[in-house]
């Protein structure tokens, strides 16, 4: 079965036909896969060897892997088996005997305007200073480190820090609250955590180190707790175990040497919220990740030698770990790190940078789209913006509209648009165009080469066109997590027992594939809600609710949002006595900021006297989804009766 398009190209730049967008033959010429349909055709018959090529290409090895693909303890794979080599090296160590050695690595500006700049000898000087800095603190090979900072090149330091003494990285986001941070920190048992006394945010700063003494307070396993000086504000000080990172930096040598690592060693643990309380921290290892965020990287955003390169998310999301700190190292690219908020202190902020820049290709999330086409094209009107050539999109599916106002007004109707899916699980992009792909608003295209993916019904058979199923991935590919951080089982029941029999792994998604085999990811069929890019587990600030004492009873949904592409509806079933009122609205909403972060605050909240359930006891959430969308309720017939 065929499942491209025709690859016939238009003239001139990219021009709508039929809603079908045309890279021009100059860019498809200029890629660096111009036959990228045909490399991808021939990767679906043989991925073992598309992926085992790019492993050759792309990464260099101390100690040649003897085996590409082990499946014999599936669904526990294992890729480039006996190979040796590090994440650093290929980052980092091997530019340093290169021209690459001078070439800026990462552009930082502040909020403030104040800017950085690091060569790629500057930068590893740099993360040498951190790794004999965790060294003094008897950080090891297998070891982790939690990491809760702001959007500052030292979170990219330790991470690369870490990573070098072949230790195991856990980023936290530095939006999520003391108790999300403490739990992460016992999940991972981190001796050591890393943070920033504050961080800035639209002019006003966020107590990091605060935040981070509370969780630490319910994380005994801590020893140490190193604290980056970026707002210079009063803080807390624990003597003995509080650590300035410019005094610690500032006695080490400037050399350290790289850990060989075994291509299935740890590399970092990513927690992503799931449908129980606790978080799963997924587990990527050294191998098989950076040939995947390499490959993709090259293929997808074409990569060039002059390009600046803005992934204009955080670096303590899967997005800011692939495709900001490690991808771009690897492939010797310059990089652009921005700390501010989309729009402060004015709308066009980002334009701005652009232009001053000159960056090449951004990539950012459909919610950001959405947020600057609510303050008009005015903003980005102002700016040219000549030297973009490239755009991405990541987080959730973008919706046509936002597509088409990123073409037309960011793009200025010449720049392709890469609208990329994948998850933390995944590692790097699974669905995406490349510059060579003709192009739809809204959909990804097509899965990348090598990576065998399909719509299906419950019980397994590819769905006809147009009809909605379950996304699969059919075959293993080398970045995927591969397990969930001391629950092996939990790994296999989350992602590989819905379609055991044919050993695929469902991603959680429902999607369509069209007539020309176009996929369309609709959304989660779980109760995993996607705000502003970033997954939520409905059970994490469920609990967060039932955790406040006037609260019985919590359930939550997510509805659509034109500009965070989901937001939080609550359900709250009160004790007795308690009476809903608003000010009670705004003590909730309080308290799961305390509880979970910011990011996980309903936009509204409900009180309800019942909840649908099953006779099992679980909250029938689809029926409130409903109700409140006014859709059809569907089945009910395990509803309680």
């Amino acid at each position: 079965m065929t499942d491209v398009v025709d690859a016939t190209v238009s003239d001139g730049n990219m021009t709508p036909k039929s809603d079908l967008y045309f890279p021009s033959p100059e860019v498809v010429a200029n890629a660096n896969v111009p036959d990228y349909l045909a490399v991808r055709e021939k990767a679906l018959t043989d991925p073992v060897g598309f992926w085992d090529a790019r492993a050759k290409e792309l990464v260099d090895w101390y100690t040649p892997y003897t085996q590409v693909l082990d499946a014999s303890n599936a669904p526990f794979f294992k890729w480039y088996v006996g190979g040796k080599t590090n994440i650093i090296h290929n980052a980092l160590d091997r530019h340093i005997k290169t021209a690459t050695k001078d070439k800026l690595a990462l552009i930082w500006e502040a909020e403030d305007g104040a800017q950085r700049r690091y060569t790629y000898h500057d930068l590893w000087l740099e993360v040498n200073r951190f790794a004999n800095v965790l060294k003094s603190l008897n950080v090891k090979k297998g070891d982790t480190v939690t990491i809760y900072m702001g959007r500052v090149p030292e979170l990219s330091i330790a991470m690369l820090a870490v990573a070098k003494l072949g230790a195991i990285h856990s980023v936290v986001y530095g939006g999520f609250s003391e108790q999300a941070l403490a739990d992460r920190i016992n999940d991972a048992r981190s001796k050591v955590l890393v943070t920033c006394d504050g961080a800035w945010l639209r002019g006003k700063t966020v107590n990091l180190k605060d935040i981070a003494d509370e969780a630490v307070a319910k994380a005994p396993v801590v020893e140490k707790v190193v604290v980056y000086q970026r707002t210079n504000q009063a803080i807390q000080w624990v003597e003995n175990r509080d650590l300035w990172w410019h005094e610690l930096v500032a006695n080490v040598e400037s050399e350290c040497e790289t850990e060989q690592m075994d291509a299935e060693d740890p590399l970092f643990i990513l927690y992503t919220s799931g449908t129980t309380g606790k978080p799963k921290g997924q587990l990527h290892t050294c191998g098989g990740y950076q040939v995947h965020i390499a490959t993709t990287l090259k293929y997808v955003f074409d990569i060039k030698a002059e390009d600046v390169w803005w992934c204009a998310a955080d670096p303590g999301w899967i997005t800011g770990h692939s495709y900001i700190v490690y991808a771009p190292l690897i492939l010797g690219a310059t990089g652009l790190m921005y700390e501010g908020a989309p729009g402060y202190p004015n709308p066009d902020r980002w334009w701005e940078l652009v232009e001053k820049y000159g960056v090449t290709i951004l990539y950012t999330a459909p919610t950001a789209i959405r947020g600057f086409m609510r303050l008009g094209e005015a903003w980005p009107e102002k700016h040219p913006m000549s030297t973009l050539r490239l755009l991405g999109s990541v987080g959730e599916p973008i919706n046509p509209e936002a597509w088409r106002w990123y073409y037309k007004y960011i793009g200025k109707e010449r720049c392709q648009i890469m609208d990329t899916w994948w998850q933390t699980e995944t590692g790097g992009f699974m669905i995406t165009p490349t510059p060579a792909v003709p192009l739809k608003p809204g959909s990804g295209t097509l899965p990348f080469a090598g990576i065998i993916a399909d719509v299906v019904r419950t019980n397994g058979d590819s769905t006809d066109a147009n009809e909605d199923g379950f996304l699969v991935i059919k075959h293993p590919w080398p970045g995927m997590a591969r397990t969930i951080w001391g629950e092996n089982e939990r790994y296999v029941q989350t992602y590989w027992t819905d379609f055991a029999e044919q050993g695929w792994y469902f991603s959680g998604d429902s999607a369509r594939r069209d007539e020309d085999g176009y996929f369309w990811v609709i959304g989660r069929m779980d109760d995993v809600i996607k705000v502003s890019g970033y997954r939520l587990g409905t059970a994490e600030v469920e609990s967060a609710l039932v955790s406040h004492p006037k609260v019985a009873e919590a359930a939550c949904v997510g509805i659509p949002d034109e500009v965070k592409g989901n937001v939080i509806h609550a359900f709250c079933i009160l004790n007795a006595g308690v009476t809903g009122d608003d000010a009670l609205v705004k003590e909730l909403k309080d308290h799961v900021r305390h509880e979970v972060g910011p990011i996980a605050i309903p936009a509204a909240i409900e009180f309800v006297p019942t909840l649908p359930k099953t006779r099992s006891g679980k909250i029938m959430r689809r029926l409130l989804k409903a109700q409140l969308m006014g859709q059809p309720i569907g089945d009910t017939s395990t509803l309680e009766g």
